[in-house]
This record gives C-alpha cells, sequence and structure tokens, in this order.
C-alpha cells in the first residue's frame, strides 16, 4: 500500500462541550483556561496564546475501555502494549437492523477472527445526540464476547451505545473480553466507510496511570 494510495477513515465521535454520550454520567465541560484575549498581557505584542480546559468523565465520546475497568487487578490504560491498540488487521461485520437486539454470531469464522480488531458495524450511531439513542440498542451477548476472545479477537468495537445489554446491571461481555486483556471501543460512527477486511484500525488513548477508560481519535487506514 503506498503512501499515495492510503485514506485515514475516522471513525469516532466529536466531544463538545455539553454533550451526553451516557445518561446518568456530566457532560464535559469544555472552556478556556487561559484566553487569547488574557494572554496578550503576558506575552510580547502581536504573540497569544489559547490555553484550553476541559473537565470530563472517562466515558465520553468514542472510547477505549481497557480490563481495569472492570477489574481492580486488570491491565489500565498505561499497562496497555501498543500492539493491542495501533496498526491492527481489522475486520468489520455488517449487522442489518432487526427487532432482536442480541446479537449472537458474527459472519465470520474463527480463523478469520484470530489476532484482529473485531468492530462491530450496527448502524446505531445514526441516533447519536438523540434520546433513542439511549433505548433499545443493539449489543453482543456473553456467549459471542466468550466465542471472540476464544477465537483469538484482540479487541472488539461497536458503533452502538454499549456493547452489553444495559437492561439490568450484568455486563458478560465486558466480563468476558476485559477479563481475558482485550479491550473493548464504544459509540463508534462511520464503520460503513470501513471495508468488511483489510483495514488497518487504531484506537489508542492518552497513557494515563490507574485509569481504565479515556476517549480516543479510533481511525482505519485503508
Amino acid at each position: 500500500m503506498t503512501g499515495a494510495a492510503r485514506r485515514l477513515i475516522d471513525v469516532s465521535h466529536t466531544v463538545e462541550h455539553g454533550m451526553v454520550t451516557y445518561k446518568g454520567l456530566p457532560a464535559p465541560l469544555i472552556c478556556d483556561y487561559l484566553s487569547r484575549e488574557e494572554s496578550r498581557q503576558r506575552y510580547a505584542p502581536g504573540t497569544e496564546f489559547q490555553i484550553g480546559k476541559i473537565e470530563m468523565v472517562a466515558n465520553t465520546g468514542t472510547y477505549l475501555d481497557s480490563p481495569f475497568h472492570r477489574y481492580a487487578d486488570g491491565t489500565d490504560l498505561a499497562g496497555l502494549p501498543l500492539t493491542s491498540l495501533a496498526d491492527l488487521d481489522c475486520l468489520v461485520a455488517r449487522i442489518a437492523p432487526t427487532r432482536e437486539r442480541a446479537i449472537d454470531s458474527l459472519p465470520f469464522g474463527a480463523a478469520d477472527v484470530r489476532g484482529k480488531a473485531v468492530l462491530v458495524q450496527t448502524g446505531w450511531d445514526r441516533h447519536w445526540r438523540t434520546d433513542q439513542y439511549f433505548e433499545n440498542h443493539p449489543y453482543l451477548t456473553g456467549d459471542l464476547a466468550r466465542w471472540l476472545a476464544d477465537s483469538g479477537a484482540v479487541l472488539v468495537g461497536i458503533d452502538s451505545h454499549n456493547i452489553d445489554c444495559t437492561d439490568t446491571g450484568e455486563r458478560p461481555v465486558h466480563t468476558e473480553l476485559l477479563g481475558r486483556e482485550t479491550p473493548i471501543v464504544e459509540h463508534m460512527c462511520g464503520l460503513g466507510a470501513l471495508p468488511e477486511r483489510g483495514s488497518r484500525f487504531f484506537a489508542v488513548p492518552v497513557k494515563v496511570k490507574g485509569f481504565g477508560t479515556f476517549p480516543v481519535r479510533a481511525f482505519g487506514i485503508v
């Protein structure tokens, strides 16, 4: 693949002031810590800067979960190797909308999945920033999560509100995947622009110690 032929496809949402990602969690507060106007008093004439400030919970926008998110002794963001987050061979599973919310199989075999980032396109991202986004979203089953882990998937992502069903307090997909050191990316978007096979995937969070989740600029190279 030559540099001229490559395309970079963004599959992450923009983080904006006041944006709600998950009901019950606060929206990010984005403002100036130092405005351009204020900075003019600190620097030479004609020189100005903006220093921004953001206050947010980790589960904001498109984010990656590390094992520490689920397990106290799990690997945190700072401990994740870049080989588990960047330049990953990628599969995109296209799931047609149905009345059945639970996704219990993918159109791939175990050999296809081994060593791959597996991204599940449900089309639910079309509801982003609407009330419908939070209700009756599609999700993976615990059995499918176990199959993905057993088959050797190295990362699993979805364009839905949650990779798990949120109707109860159980989270079998997080439990299974993060328990097997398989990072999860949630709230993705635009997966239709990636091919089913052959792209390279990147979802690298800030290297924060003692943190389990953080937003990412997720993208694929085709």
